[in-house]
């Protein structure tokens, strides 16, 4: 009996360790994750002593000594004395602090995310290559690699990316890693591109195009350019209105013949209306230095780890500081001793839609300018963790890929299926050559010279040199295309309808010191109508602009703490343009309504965290812009439409508040007036606040608690590596655009100065580790909560001494 049960237990013992040391299809190993030798624990770091630590290291590939300085909240700052050895460190040092972050992105750009999680992604990766991400990256990085300069940077960076993944060992391998189980692999320049490419897709991939084509088919042209109009009643342009146009344009092309498909038209989504950003730069003669001042806050998802890496850069010709993106060199948005740059999405019409008349049902050749064309097939493969293959064929047309065909159904909805893809990031770029020389610029014309190389995703990049010069240049590869080509879907077979050539760039949306002393842009129209060309039929919604601007002309004096104030602003613009009528039509309130109805007026119209006016507004506006359309344009799943703009909106309540489109069609001998919608859409909102918080209104209904701020771990679930509720105010269409999940995603604010004068300021919403179990994985979280700014620590040369200094490492060769 002893012997039995000895060998019972020894028998579980074995199968135990064996089922803990291998993983059981997407799950890892739990054993070897759970190890007191190799598992997580291992990967706690201490923080760094008070008193500065010195160390060297040798790494293979330099071709000379390079110097890294690591501050107090971990920021590195490389001191090289050639390119490659500048671009190695950057790679070797990025990785060192996010290369799980680096490779995870790369393999979604990728379409490769099989091989991490398995079968449950492949939709996904199918999706991202059907897109054409890989083929794009490809492109992208042919173009890079035609400049000497980037070339060296590329495979530079891969060289110190390679470096530090050589001393990896199990035990040391990132959490994420351990988690997943599996292990990192080579870098190359590909996935710096496909890097570069993801952004593309985040920032430029949206399209609408499948969505209007509905309203066309149903409503007609008349009613869908009455309430999709092309221009917002409300707008203040990035462009100022009046700028002289300093070119002759070319001519514009005339437009293909209207076109409503036959193909399918089944469901879509709307676009992401929280990515955004703001950036401005005002002159010396509104700041109190007598120089400009520069701010950025690009708005993107909330991400830990921190979508951005601070890291200043010093070399031959070069001493830049400022924000990186893990997987790419050079800094993106920073500063050196003379200028400073920012960037925002400009949100450009660059995505068309074809549809495709094929042959037959073989599809080796479409119709296109009269004659069938050969269709190119680009064949994919899948590998899953398990080590199965999938396969798949993408259908290529002189436009692009046919995402999915008519009997497949697409992995997001706003792909019209039979259609093929035009879009810019297709085209071969050279966008490491425009950091490469904003890196070094030394002035306007250094910069307008590097802007020259950019192509997408499209940017307003502002601008500000301590020459007293402040500019912004509405930026990208735009397609030359007649007015509104591309509102719609467009005929494949029709050649009118194809590209037309390239706005040049030198007649792209520029202004350059205007009279008002300052520029700035919020992701609203790039121009006024008078542009001669098009960009794009609507942009992001008015209120962010307008309200800088606003700010910015009443503004002198004007420091980094009043910049900071403006990048905190919580202003609620929409509310102050629209509530009082709001609550005009509230002709005999109940009790509960009277009760919200005097929090409404006595509010500040400021989004705080812990305001209650706000929770109450924007669920109203939302029920009742939600109950004005839903009607006519939700009123089949199958045939989804976008919903007219908040703008058009908000004119007809002022405007024209008998407009028919109060009316709701579903109901029979019955006509709903405006008043009865504000009525029962705030009777509505009141009742869904009251269970949500299953409490009547009060202070559990404050503003922060109700929009809830995550910055969540990159892996879904993941709430142990996340920052939850994080208190915060804002909102969308505030300046501070803090949403549930989007929001300043890189806080800067430069003063210009002379002879080495220049002073930063900077956050994340974040820290520079990619370790959960490192001090600066989130340390800067309660500093960016705060609307504060830290100091930036911008050297001028590895001998300079500073307290702020923590740790320094030789590499040698």
């Amino acid at each position: 009996m002893k012997y039995s049960k000895a060998i019972a237990s020894l028998a579980f013992t074995i199968a135990l360790c064996y089922a803990l040391n291998r993983g059981w299809g997407t799950a890892p190993a739990f054993g070897r994750f759970l190890s007191p030798f190799t598992g997580f624990w291992v990967n706690a770091e201490k923080p760094l002593s008070d008193k500065p630590v010195q160390g060297s290291l040798q790494l293979a590939g330099l071709q000379d000594e390079v110097t890294i300085e690591y501050d107090e909240l971990g920021i590195p700052h490389i001191f090289a004395n050639n390119d490659h050895d500048l671009y190695l460190a950057q790679g070797y040092v990025t990785a060192k602090d996010r290369l799980w972050q680096m490779e995870f992105q790369t393999h979604y750009a990728a379409g490769r995310l099989t091989e991490i999680v398995g079968e449950k992604a492949l939709e996904s990766d199918k999706y991202n290559r059907r897109m054409g991400a890989v083929y794009g990256a490809e492109k992208s990085l042919a173009g890079m690699m035609e400049d000497p300069q980037s070339k060296v940077a590329l495979e530079a960076y891969s060289e110190g990316v390679n470096a530090y993944i050589d001393q990896l060992k199990v035990r040391t391998l990132p959490v994420e890693y351990k988690l997943l189980g599996y292990q990192p692999e080579r870098w190359t320049p590909i996935k710096s591109a496909l890097f570069l490419k993801n952004m593309s897709f985040v920032l430029a991939s949206g399209t609408d195009d499948l969505r209007m084509t509905n309203i066309l088919r149903k409503y007609g042209r008349e009613v869908a350019e009455e309430l999709f109009p092309n221009y917002p009643f409300e707008e203040s342009p990035i462009i100022p209105t009046g700028t002289p146009q300093d070119f002759t344009p070319l001519p514009i092309p005339k437009a293909p013949a209207d076109f409503v498909g036959i193909g399918s038209m089944k469901a879509s989504t709307e676009r992401d209306k929280g990515i955004g950003s703001n950036n401005w730069a005002v002159s010396g003669s509104k700041s109190a230095s007598g120089l400009p001042l520069l701010a950025n806050d690009p708005h993107l998802t909330l991400s830990l780890p921190s979508i951005w890496y601070q890291m200043q850069l010093v070399g031959p010709n070069v001493n830049v500081y400022g924000a990186t993106m893990p997987g790419t060199p050079n800094v993106i948005s920073g500063f050196n001793k003379d200028i400073a740059w920012g960037v925002t999405n400009v949100g450009a019409d660059i995505v068309d839609w074809y549809e495709v008349k094929f042959k037959d049902a073989k599809m080796n050749e479409y119709w296109h300018d009269g004659q069938w064309k050969k269709i190119t097939k680009r064949p994919e493969r899948y590998i899953m963790k398990n080590g199965d293959v999938v396969l798949d064929t993408v259908l290529f047309t002189h436009h692009g890929p046919i995402v999915y065909l008519d009997n497949e159904k697409p992995f997001k909805k706003n792909i019209p299926t039979g259609h093929a893809l035009r879009w810019i990031a297709h085209d071969k770029s050279q966008e490491l050559t425009t950091f490469y020389q904003l890196n070094r610029a030394k002035n306007y014309d250094d910069y307008v010279k590097a802007l020259s190389f950019y192509a997408a995703p499209a940017q307003n990049f502002v601008f500000a040199s301590n020459q007293d010069d402040i500019a912004l240049w509405v930026n990208g590869k735009f397609p030359l295309k007649a007015k509104l080509q591309g509102k719609y879907i467009l005929d494949g077979t029709d050649k009118m309808a194809d590209w037309q050539g390239f706005i040049p760039h030198a007649q792209n949306p520029h202004v350059k010191n205007p009279a008002r002393g300052f520029v700035s842009s919020a992701n609203q129209s790039s121009t006024d109508p008078s542009y001669p060309y098009y960009i794009n039929w609507e942009f992001a919604a008015s209120e962010r602009g307008r309200r800088i601007n606003q700010r910015l002309e009443g503004m002198s004096k004007i420091t980094v703490d009043s910049l900071r104030a403006l990048q905190n602003d919580n202003y609620n613009l929409k509310a102050a343009g629209i509530l009082d009528k709001l609550i005009s039509l509230i002709k005999a309130p109940t009790a509960k309504q009277a009760k919200a109805i005097k929090v409404l007026q006595t509010w500040n119209k400021q989004n705080d965290v812990a305001e209650i006016a706000p929770t109450i507004f924007e669920t109203w506006s939302n029920l009742l812009y939600e109950s004005i359309w839903k009607d006519e344009f939700a009123y089949d799943e199958n045939i989804p439409m976008k919903y007219p703009s908040l703008d058009k909106t908000i004119q007809l309540i002022k405007q024209e508040p008998t407009a028919k489109w109060f009316d709701n069609v579903n109901t029979k001998n019955k006509v709903e007036t405006l008043e009865e919608l504000a009525s029962t859409s705030l009777i509505a909102t009141l009742d869904s606040l009251t269970k949500w918080q299953k409490a009547d209104m009060g202070d559990t209904w404050a503003w922060a608690n109700y929009k809830s701020t995550d910055i969540k771990h990159l892996i879904p679930g993941l709430d142990a590596f996340s920052k939850m509720n994080v208190n915060i105010g804002g909102g969308t269409g505030i300046v501070n655009a803090t949403t549930e999940r989007t929001g300043p995603s890189w806080r800067m604010i430069i003063q210009l100065g002379k002879n080495n004068a220049v002073k930063g300021y900077g956050v994340i919403p974040g820290g520079q580790s990619g370790n959960p179990g490192s001090p600066h994985y989130d340390d800067m979280v309660e500093t960016w909560r705060q609307g504060k700014l830290n100091e930036l620590l911008f050297l001028q040369n590895k001998n300079e001494k500073s307290a702020r200094i923590k740790k320094t490492i030789k590499l040698t060769k």
